[in-house]
């Protein structure tokens, strides 16, 4: 019962009215007893101040001249503050010169020494003490002591603050009653009548309308509904005869629509396999056909070499040219062959997942073509690379391919820059070489990937056009990423990514 109660919308806004009208009458309350106190302590100091003073000058010339008797009567005119409650006049070694009590007060009660010069609060009592300069010497002291009613005030100030808020808290209680009729009945009423029509399913019972405001609209509109509703579940009973009888025709079609879903899935899988079967055997035929023929291209390399070497003699100019052709584009058609079989590979060399130090790899690949290439001034910039999870072997050959194609393109710069370098984040490791070199149009970019694809002419940079599209491969096969950003005569960097999980 107490849980239902503390739960309704009338207790929550008694609840909320009471908890801002207390909480507004407390903060200010405490803020005016607050400013208040200090108010009170700085004028009590205040006003001590300005009466030694007014001692300190009148009593100067009683202690020049040694005259207490005249001390006596400036600190007789205290009676007429009621509030001052000791005073006295101390010479310059101490001693008291001349005192005043008011009465009621012990005798006696007066400090044998001043101890410091300004106010001091202490219990019921603020001290005041004030030297006395004359001749620009120091005479005495004026010593004061005078009530200080602070918790007095404080306790007035509560009981003030509580009959405050007793009042408020009567006000915002006949707030409320009003606002029981005006608002919260209504809701209320809104409230049962939701229970009502739940409890008994009667969508033909209606709120009554009693305010014309925001209240009377949510009144309307919950009649407006409920009538909605009543026509929807009469027409939901009239439909569900209409649906009993589509219920039978569709699961008829549902089991027309899974066997067509079995046999989708049957043909799917069939046609699958096909295409698995299908780039096996590509696969097989890329790799039988560079393979046979390679035995070829050894024997017109050989045969070239042959009649080079036995025949350069019997040989004119013009056929030495020819036959140094042939040579060259049997060799090429030998890098050719076995960057095809090294293609054809991929798709059945199985991988050994290791741990790399990319730093190492990237280093030894670079310096196993640098010594090829005796003489170079290249400038070679190798960063801390993240170390990756992947098969040694294939990573090497990406590396391999990636610095081969900088020195290559950067060959002809008065001084060629390579740089290689790589960053972490949450899922993967990016790695880039960067060069400035010819470049390539950005344009022509989704042709670098091709196999026996190229963007620049053989004769001036010569290659196969199979080392990219080994490079993508063997970084998609690792769940990675590649990607080229270029411009002409203006360098290329080319980025690929090694997921961390690999």
């Amino acid at each position: 019962m107490l849980r239902r109660i503390a739960s309704s919308i009338r207790y929550k806004i008694v609840m909320v009215v009471l908890a801002t009208t207390t909480a507004a009458l407390l903060v200010a309350g405490t803020a005016m007893v607050i400013y208040d106190l200090r108010t009170y302590q700085q004028s009590r100091e205040t006003d001590l101040s300005t009466q030694a003073e007014i001692l300190a000058r009148a009593s100067a010339p009683a202690l020049a001249f040694n005259d207490p008797k005249s001390a006596h009567e400036y600190l007789a005119l205290l009676k007429v503050r009621p509030e001052i409650a000791a005073a006295a006049i101390y010479n310059a070694s101490g001693k008291v010169f001349a005192a005043y009590q008011r009465a009621g007060e012990p005798s006696g009660n007066l400090p044998a020494l001043p101890e410091f010069e300004g106010a001091r609060v202490a219990g019921n009592t603020i001290a005041f003490y004030k030297r006395i300069i004359g001749n620009n010497e120091i005479l005495g002291t004026v010593y004061l002591r005078g009530d200080y009613r602070l918790l007095g005030r404080l306790t007035d100030y509560l009981g003030i603050l509580g009959a405050v808020l007793a009042l408020s808290l009567g006000v915002a209680l006949l707030i409320l009653a009003w606002l029981q009729t005006t608002i919260t009945k209504p809701i209320l009423g809104i409230s049962q009548l939701a229970r009502e029509v739940m409890e008994k399913r009667d969508f033909s019972l209606r709120a009554r309308k009693t305010t014309q405001d925001e209240i009377g609209y949510l009144v309307d509109a919950i009649n407006d509904m409920l009538a909605e509703v009543g026509r929807r579940q009469e027409a939901l009973e009239a439909s569900n005869v209409s649906l009993g009888r589509e219920m039978t025709e569709r699961a008829r079609v549902e089991e027309q629509l899974r066997q067509l879903n079995v046999e989708l899935e049957q043909r799917v899988d069939a046609r699958t396999a096909q295409l698995e079967a299908a780039n096996q055997e590509l696969e097989s035929f890329s790799y039988s056909v560079s393979h046979d023929l390679r035995a070829p291209v050894r024997a017109i390399i050989g045969f070239s070499r042959m009649l080079a070497e036995e025949h350069d003699l019997q040989l004119d100019a013009e056929a030495q040219r020819l036959l140094g052709i042939v040579q060259s584009e049997a060799h090429r058609m030998g890098a050719l062959i076995d960057d095809l079989l090294a293609f054809s590979r991929l798709g059945r060399q199985a991988m050994q997942i290791t741990d790399i130090d990319m730093t190492q790899l990237a280093r030894s690949s670079y310096e196993s073509l640098a010594q090829h290439q005796p003489g170079n001034n290249v400038d070679f910039r190798l960063g801390a690379l993240p170390r990756a999870r992947g098969d040694r072997t294939l990573i090497g050959q990406v590396w391999l391919n990636l610095l081969s194609n900088a020195l290559k393109f950067s060959a002809t710069r008065e001084k060629p820059c390579i740089e290689v370098s790589g960053i972490s984040d949450e899922a993967e490791h990016v790695y880039f070489v960067r060069d400035n070199g010819v470049g390539f149009d950005p344009r022509y970019q989704s042709k670098l990937y091709g196999v026996f694809q190229r963007l620049h002419d053989s004769s001036e940079f010569p290659g196969t056009g199979v080392g990219l599209a080994l490079v993508q491969r063997i970084v998609t096969r690792h769940g990675g990423r590649v990607w080229a950003d270029s411009k002409l005569n203006e360098g290329a960097t080319f980025y690929f990514t090694l997921p961390k999980s690999a």
